[in-house]
């Protein structure tokens, strides 16, 4: 069951943070200005018809705050939080035309190669979708 007064409360918030005269804010909604005078007061409880002409006219307001005091006030939407990461962006995949092999330097080799191992061929991708291949 809601609590017609902290109901009150939290509609008096949401005028007030709209900036708006009860008189505005029963125009925008589309009710009379005793509506909201007899909600405000406590004299009369919303009607679900109410609630949902506060919650399509105003898309900041959740619901179950308004109803129940819980969640928050503005609602948080995703645009508004700065802490996640951004997508990760995919490059490209374009048609590449084969590139010229470039012989590795038996120093090269040398030095990256483990004893039951040795490189064949190296190839480096560069971040405008191009790459340089590099074989023994």
């Amino acid at each position: 069951m809601i609590n017609t007064t902290d109901f009150s409360k939290r509609l008096k918030k949401v005028i007030d943070y709209y900036g708006l005269s009860a008189s505005a804010f029963s125009e925008k909604l589309g009710v009379q200005r005793s509506s909201i005078s007899h909600i405000l007061s406590g004299r009369n409880k919303p009607s679900l018809e109410f609630v949902m002409k506060i919650l399509n006219a105003f898309p900041e307001v959740e619901l179950y705050w308004l109803l129940n005091g819980k969640g928050s006030f503005p609602k948080v939407t995703s645009e508004k939080i700065e802490s996640t990461p951004p997508p990760i962006s995919i490059p490209k995949i374009e048609k590449q035309v084969a590139q010229q092999s470039l012989p590795l330097t038996e120093n090269v080799v040398s030095k990256i190669s483990s004893n039951e191992k040795t490189i064949d061929k190296i190839v480096i991708f560069y971040t405008d979708g191009t790459f340089d291949a590099y074989q023994k």
